[in-house]
């Protein structure tokens, strides 16, 4: 334990270094860009460094298609990464593939320290210990007999060609204790671990845990922030570094993000919802999404009332101690309010630049430059996603049959619409003034003691078809004086 609290007592001294570490097996996931946030913002808070690494040693299900939309799904969030000057790296990037020799070398070593040893069992030996486990109701594991092989014995294998993998010993019932930044003091016991664990495979891959482990020494990471399906993994992280006489990170383990059936939100069970490219193409702001990502597990510990902030705004007041215990819970729904958040913060041209790959509807072919921005000032409050554009547009284009739940406000207002039929024949009405056009139809309400849902509903949905939208104003002008009259006529019965 000493050696554990100088390790702590070291990293304050060092520079704060974190590190995100994507496989590139699956697509980019949100608890992926989740933690990579919270470790953006405790090592910039801190002044210190951030990291990016590829865990790519899965030869099978690494595939390059993954990777470049791991990498391009960062930029798109605006995460960007530190250089490492002790190791080698790509653009900044360290790719762990690259660096077969350094974990032989690390290997070859705890070998000779007798730390690892060689484990000859074969896979039908493996199974009958499982089945004997299961057998006694005894929790299944490996029962670390390659320690105890004889010189008679290893010399047997070996004559055999027997594949072996390397496992390293990591002691018999001991706690191995650490104190988590957010989950406080935490303990393992060594015999829940399911054996010493395997370190190289027969074929000569290194495993996750102990490629882990000599890369973030090697990067000099102070401090490893991740999800707490990983609470297991750290124990034997902290083993290996331990035989390594590696400087043993500080760790900190974030709730995960579940659904709100409460399952773990994964790309199996709950599709593209999981995967940021789903965002990224459906026309959602990557500052809303960092905002909302960064809000599922985290109150602001100088102003817990504020919910927006950039990444940037956000480095400066970071602190660990906010983040919450709980599972996060995804909320399509609050992810829409940030994003409606800042979509208000951009200009008209902007949100219109936006929405043009989105569109079907050519607004240049209908609409003048005035009031194509009258239109995208209008439906912009209504926007929960950029990829929404064409749903708040199409009946400008298109007459749309009345849902039936809304015809009987049409049929409650005859009255109301042959008014306001009769006054447009009239020629009373400006088409070019979508304010003066408002007023028109409240004078309308004022005559007939109509307002609220029955005064405006019948016209809105004679018009549009819905019963939310842009101002009645703003719908007459832009449909014009003949489609509106026409609209009108066709709902009068």
């Amino acid at each position: 334990m000493g050696d554990f609290v100088t390790n702590l007592v070291y990293n304050h001294l060092m520079t704060t270094v974190t590190r995100i570490a994507p496989s590139p097996t699956g697509n980019l996931h949100l608890g992926t860009v989740r933690t990579a946030l919270y470790n953006v913002l405790f090592s910039k808070n801190k002044n210190g460094k951030f990291f990016f690494r590829l865990e790519d040693t899965d030869r099978e299900r690494s595939k390059k298609e993954f990777e470049e939309e791991i990498i391009a799904g960062f930029k798109w969030l605006g995460i960007a990464w530190d250089t490492p000057e002790a190791i080698d790296h790509e653009n900044g990037m360290v790719r762990q593939s690259t660096r077969n020799s350094r974990h032989q070398e690390i290997i070859n070593l705890l070998l000779d320290k007798k730390i690892a040893y060689k484990c000859h069992a074969t896979t039908d030996e493996l199974e009958e210990l499982r089945k004997s486990q299961r057998a006694a109701k005894q929790p299944e594991g490996y029962d670390n007999r390659g320690r105890n092989y004889s010189q008679e014995q290893i010399s047997a294998f070996e004559a055999e060609n027997r594949k072996y993998v390397v496992r390293l010993n990591i002691g018999l019932d001991r706690d191995i204790k650490w104190d988590d930044l957010v989950r406080g003091s935490m303990s393992i016991n060594t015999k829940d671990l399911g054996g010493d664990p395997i370190i190289q495979k027969f074929n000569g891959q290194v495993l996750y845990n102990f490629a882990v482990v000599a890369d973030d020494n090697d990067m000099k990471v102070t401090h490893v922030i991740r999800g707490e399906d990983h609470l297991t993994n750290t124990a034997k992280q902290i083993a290996i570094c331990e035989a390594c006489s590696f400087n043993i990170p500080e760790f900190g383990h974030l709730p995960l993000i579940f659904t709100k059936d409460k399952q773990k939100l994964s790309k199996r069970k709950h599709g593209d919802i999981a995967g940021v490219d789903k965002y990224k193409n459906e026309g959602y702001l990557p500052e809303a999404l960092v905002n909302y990502l960064v809000a599922t597990s985290y109150t602001d510990q100088v102003d817990s009332q504020r919910e927006i902030y950039s990444l940037s705004e956000a480095f400066a007041s970071f602190d660990h101690k906010g983040i919450s215990k709980s599972p996060a819970i995804y909320d399509i729904q609050k992810l829409n309010w940030f994003n409606r958040e800042y979509i208000a913060k951009l200009s008209a041209q902007e949100v219109l630049d936006a929405c043009l790959k989105y569109l079907s509807f050519d607004l240049n072919s209908k609409f003048s430059q005035d009031q194509i921005a009258l239109l995208i000032e209008a439906v912009r409050g209504n926007l929960d996603k950029f990829s929404d554009i064409d749903n708040e547009v199409n009946y400008f284009f298109e007459r749309i049959t009345i849902p039936e739940n809304l015809q009987k406000f049409v049929d409650e207002g005859q009255d109301l619409l042959k008014n306001l039929v009769s006054n447009i024949k009239s020629d009373k009405y400006d088409f070019n003034n979508a304010s003066a056009l408002k007023e028109e139809i409240n004078k309308i309400g004022e005559e007939m003691s109509l307002s609220g849902k029955k005064l405006f509903f019948p016209i809105r949905i004679a018009l549009s078809s819905r019963s939310g939208g842009p101002d009645l104003g703003v719908i007459m002008n832009l449909l014009g004086k003949t489609e509106t009259l026409a609209r009108l006529d066709n709902s009068i019965k």
